[in-house]
């Protein structure tokens, strides 16, 4: 655990010891000394430079958004809606969202008090941190992470605690959870389904988070992205709609993955009115709104029929099926196939490369196959050895890579 104070003074040490004098006041600030460059998207930069890659690296969905929603959305660009909204979203969008939270989520929420739209969940996330977050209050992070809650948490000056969810099943010990609660927790943050692991978090794991909550008078924020994307039957519980948790949880979703727009920039945060208000203080002066034809064309994305979730997940889990084959038949393993997302997360410490960093350049230079090294789902200091696949990939990818691994298994097993 770590805390700005405690860096700040590390820091302040080692510039005095270097140059004999304390660090300057024009110095960078803490909180981005603090903040690591993203592998996923370091990946997805060298995937552009590099001839012949096969991407199964950053969470891009290798699909056509429905045309419906591009005729929608060029329509409205036609239609001029080309200047900035309503701060907090167009009110059809959040009626909209609305209808859907009721219908899928089972969460009434009121449009005009409480959703935002957001640019993207990860700002969703970003303001609701900061409109709840105090410098030296503690949020409790589930590990490992999707990488952006580090600095998330970084930013507004949080201190993480983390808790384990232990491999090879990625779940949580009951009894650490619970000593993590303490009178400076502020907030928890739950991601379901879980990225990057493909944990679905059940009713029961659920509603133990939400007694602690309860208890210590705790904030839930579940980021529930990838919520359409669960698998065998399984179904997404939202944590607001358990006893008790619909005023002390901030849901956040959006429709990136959903409907593979990730360059659209849509999300939302569902939330009770008192940290609605505050956290849309907080998104005016970080982004001021959302990109105004993508929320009138968002409308027609929400409207969607039940089908064509029904399709989504059907599509899914036969590209998760194959990749989890190939993968364990290439030394990658894993206790079970992933719940929900479309990542696969594996365990390759057989395979014999000094951890996930080396493992991943040898795949992406050797082989010209782009993953992401686990590393990012952890805390900075952690000795990791994971690698994650992203099966939201064309067949014709999923082939390419099947191909690749192979000959990467091949090579292994000759010593080459």
């Amino acid at each position: 655990m770590f805390s700005l104070q405690s860096l700040r003074a590390r820091l302040n040490s080692l510039a005095q010891c270097i140059t004999g004098k304390p660090r300057s006041r024009a110095s960078i600030s803490d909180r981005a000394l603090i903040i690591r460059e993203s592998n996923i998207r370091d990946a997805a930069r060298l995937v552009s430079q590099l001839p012949g890659i096969t991407n199964l690296g950053q969470g891009l969905p290798e699909y056509p958004a429905p045309q419906i929603l591009k005729d929608a959305a060029i329509a409205a660009i036609n239609a001029d809606w080309n200047q900035y909204s309503n701060t907090w979203g167009y009110p059809q969008l959040r009626e909209a969202i609305a209808r859907k939270m009721k219908h899928y989520n089972g969460i009434d929420a009121n449009p005009e008090t409480e959703i935002t739209v957001t640019v993207g969940a990860s700002e969703a996330l970003n303001a609701s941190l900061l409109a709840t977050i105090n410098p030296g209050d503690e949020v409790i992070i589930f590990e490992p992470f999707y990488e952006n809650y580090h600095p998330n948490v970084a930013i507004c000056g949080g201190t993480p605690r983390y808790v384990k969810l232990h491999s090879p099943t990625w779940t949580f010990d009951r009894n650490e959870l619970a000593a993590a609660f303490n009178k400076r927790t502020k907030v928890i943050l739950i991601n379901t389904p879980h990225n990057p692991t493909g944990r679905v978090f059940t009713m029961d794991e659920l509603s133990f988070i939400a007694d602690l909550c309860k208890k210590w008078d705790v904030l839930a924020i579940t980021d529930e992205i990838y919520e359409y994307m669960v698998y065998d039957g399984r179904k997404h519980v939202s944590m607001a709609t358990l006893p008790g948790m619909r005023e002390r949880t901030i849901t956040i979703s959006g429709l990136s993955k959903t409907f593979s727009i990730t360059g659209w920039r849509l999300g939302y945060a569902v939330a009770p009115e008192k940290y609605t208000r505050a956290l849309r203080r907080v998104h005016d002066y970080l982004t001021l709104a959302a990109p105004s034809p993508m929320q009138i064309a968002g409308i027609t994305a929400l409207n969607m029929p039940d089908e064509f979730y029904a399709e989504m997940v059907a599509k899914y889990q036969q590209l998760r099926d194959q990749i989890c084959e190939v993968a364990r038949q290439s030394g990658f393993e894993f206790a079970q196939k992933p719940e929900g997302t479309y990542y696969l997360f594996t365990d390759p410490s057989k395979l014999g490369f000094e951890n996930d960093r080396k493992l991943w350049e040898h795949l992406l230079y050797q082989h010209k196959l782009a993953t992401v090294a686990g590393y990012c789902f952890f805390r900075p200091d952690a000795d990791t050895n994971h690698i994650r696949f992203c099966y939201a990939k064309s067949e014709k990818t999923i082939s390419a890579a099947k191909e690749k691994l192979t000959a990467f298994r091949e090579s292994q097993r000759s010593g080459s």
